[in-house]
């Protein structure tokens, strides 16, 4: 037997999908998170699900997993001791940044402090024009006296950034040969390898994450690559990057800032790939773990992907799947404010100590504790069995630390808990759709994590969601993701150029240099000719706009005859992001992106069999509290098992369906449906025909 792995790396959780390449059978495994070194759970979870199902190592063809190790040493600030080199004058634009900020009207916001101090950040007298030309070139007396003061301070990274190397990298490349050679062994990271784009603090904002971040992703993937060896499992790792697709272990240890992502990225390309079988083009996403909760949109069955990110407030200019994530975990601790008032998260009790009802040493109220109170929860039932769950732990950590400081009851507490995170996901789904032109009533909520499918129903309810997708396996579907994505790097070259026919052929060639990268990229991927593809966008706003809109583009289009249907698309989104559009205004080029993507073979996953009219049989009943119903109160809900469940079974809410990665719950006056692949579809305002 052949077969493949995903690992999804959670902060509580590590999951772990494996297929049966012959079969298309999926087996599914969790194990707890090592937040110290990621990849000993990692390891235990593919130890584990391989032991578990008899099989050797060597049947493993395929292993890929997504990374917290960049987001995590950005968030601790454990990152590497980092030097900038800088064009002589602009040492202070890392903490300068831009006019805008978070909060205008605040006195006492506190800016994050940069991640290389002042004493670091060192000039190297050069510059060019702003047409990339050269006004005074590099002096590489003055870049010796650079490199042996930051070897002085021993530092292991360095990032270099110059003015405008992104039109011309040359001075960049100089000081590049030189550091190899006179400063051995250091981690470098270059502007103009990074992100060669226009706009000087995104730039070098990028480039010192990038520094910062390489030297603690080498030393993780040379450790984890070396415990895969130690199994014997005869092939590389890929490691999931933010923009959906996925790079071999060398890639992301050049460019570890495009790994920042890669959890929450995974769950949206899964998602895409179901909307392929289920005909749900246009999906919103839910991924609730322990925690955070993440959200995209996915449009006519594609991830909307954003330039404009920021990861711990530090912009970071490279494409990433648009996840708009808040801190609304299973995790997320309760507490009053000074004012009395109720507030969940964004502190979150984590896989260690964890929610009280673990039993791992946690004491303080979470939203799981709340949904064990409310009945919600199977305490003998957790993770197959394998865990119970203290639900005299949880009454007393919200008695303790709510009922006793107001004048909550103890369901009133527990109901509260679940409002005020419910409200807060509420408010995050609206960030990426109605604040951006779509009507949630014209999407299917995909949801997925542990703590999803407690609270889908009522989240679809509130923002009028028709209907809402559960996956087979949603505890794990972010690392079923893993499965099914595509190697992908991006490219892109800046030019600002006014909107004309004739500058076509300009564009033409700038693509024509990124395609080479990009085939050279798949080549040493060992992607075949036959399954690689090319997209292209371009970045056109108006002249004297901030910020531009990313038009899609095929390289064949380049040409003047087909100028007027480029600038049409443009028009037709502004006015949809907007709501106008100026067709007298002048149009403006800006940056040219190309993304090479390499097409892996994906798992076909096999019907279930034929359609049964049987209603499901459930394995029992409990009283559970509904509060996000119009009459709230205890109500005697139907318990299934999810592998009773059967293609084209139905049922009605209350109920409360079971299984080993999660649970879900669906409000009275909800129904569900069991499609062909075993998806759970519940409709939001009862019954469909």
């Amino acid at each position: 037997m052949s077969c493949m792995i995903g690992v999804d790396v959670g902060g509580t959780f590590t999951d772990i999908s494996l297929l049966d390449i012959e079969t298309g059978v999926i087996k599914i495994h969790k194990v707890p998170s090592t937040p110290d070194d990621p990849s000993r759970a990692i390891m235990t979870g593919v130890d584990e699900i391989l032991q578990i199902n008899n099989l050797p190592y060597s049947d493993v063809q395929y292993l890929a997993h997504g990374t917290t190790v960049a987001t995590n040493a950005l968030i601790e600030r454990k990152g590497a001791k980092t030097g900038l080199l800088v064009t002589k004058g602009f040492k202070d634009l890392l903490e300068i940044g831009r006019q805008t900020r978070s909060s205008l009207y605040s006195l006492f916001i506190k800016k994050p402090e940069p991640l290389i101090p002042g004493n670091l950040r060192l000039e190297i007298d050069e510059r060019l024009y702003s047409d990339g030309s050269c006004r005074k070139a590099v002096d590489k007396g003055d870049v010796s006296k650079r490199i042996n003061e930051l070897k002085d301070n021993s530092v292991t990274s360095i990032a270099v950034c110059f003015l405008f190397s992104y039109l011309n990298p040359e001075h960049e490349k100089q000081v590049l040969s030189q550091l190899k050679e006179e400063y051995p062994g250091v981690y470098i990271s270059a502007s103009h390898e990074v992100v060669p784009e226009f706009r000087e603090y995104d730039r070098i904002s990028t480039t010192v994450i990038n520094a910062y971040l390489g030297p603690v992703m080498k030393r993780y993937m040379e450790n984890f690559k070396s415990s895969v060896k130690q199994r014997k499992i005869g092939i590389s790792p890929y490691i999931m990057q933010s923009n959906g697709g996925i790079i071999s272990i060398g890639e992301s240890v050049q460019n570890p800032v495009r790994t920042a992502m890669s959890g929450p990225a995974a769950g949206v390309v899964a998602a895409s790939y179901l909307s392929e079988r289920t005909g749900f083009k246009n999906m919103i996403t839910f991924d609730m773990g322990g925690t955070s909760a993440d959200f995209s949109l996915i449009e006519n069955g594609t991830p909307k992907i954003s330039i404009e990110r920021t990861i711990e407030e530090f912009p970071a200019r490279i494409p990433m799947l648009d996840i708009h994530t808040c801190g609304a975990g299973g995790g997320s601790i309760a507490w009053l404010d000074a004012g009395g008032a109720l507030k969940v998260g964004p502190e979150s009790a984590g896989a260690v100590p964890g929610p009280a009802c673990y039993s791992r040493g946690g004491m303080l109220p979470t939203v799981t504790d709340a949904n064990t109170v409310l009945g919600r929860l199977n305490p003998q039932n957790m993770l197959g069995g394998r865990m119970t769950l203290d639900v005299a732990a949880s009454k007393k950590a919200i008695q303790s630390y709510i009922c006793d400081h107001s004048s909550l009851s103890l369901m009133e507490a527990a109901c509260g808990i679940i409002s005020v995170v419910n409200a807060t996901m509420t408010r995050a789904i609206r960030v990426i759709s109605v604040e951006k032109g779509y009507d949630p009533r014209e999407f299917t909520l995909v949801s997925f994590g542990g703590g999803g499918g407690l609270h889908c129903c009522a989240l679809a309810k509130e923002l009028n969601i028709p209907n809402i997708l559960i996956p087979p396996a949603p505890g794990t579907f972010c690392s079923l993701g893993l499965l099914v994505s595509d190697v992908r790097s991006d490219y892109v070259r800046s030019m600002l150029l006014e909107a004309k026919a004739d500058e076509l052929s300009t564009i033409g060639g700038l693509f024509s240099q990124m395609r080479k990268e990009g085939e050279e990229f798949l080549i040493k991927e060992n992607i075949p000719a036959k399954d690689c593809r090319y997209d292209c966008t371009i970045d056109m706003r108006f002249v004297g706009q901030n910020y531009e809109l990313t038009i899609p583009v095929d390289m064949s289009e380049l040409r003047a005859d087909r100028f007027d249907s480029i600038i049409r698309r443009f028009h037709d989104e502004h006015r949809k992001k907007y709501g106008y559009s100026d067709k007298k205004a002048v149009v403006e080029f800006v940056n040219y992106r190309l993304t090479a993507i390499g097409i892996l073979s994906k798992p076909e996953f096999k019907k279930l069999g034929s359609y049964s009219d049987k209603t499901p049989v459930a394995t029992g009943h409990r009283d559970v509290y509904y509060s996000d119903v119009d009459k709230p109160g205890l109500y005697d809900t139907f318990i299934y098992n999810r592998t009773d469940l059967l293609p084209g079974n139905r049922l009605a809410g209350p109920a409360i369906i079971e299984q080993m990665d999660s649970t879900i719950m669906i409000l009275p006056g909800q129904t569900a449906d069991i499609d062909p692949y075993g998806d759970i579809i519940i409709h939001t305002f009862g019954e469909v025909e």
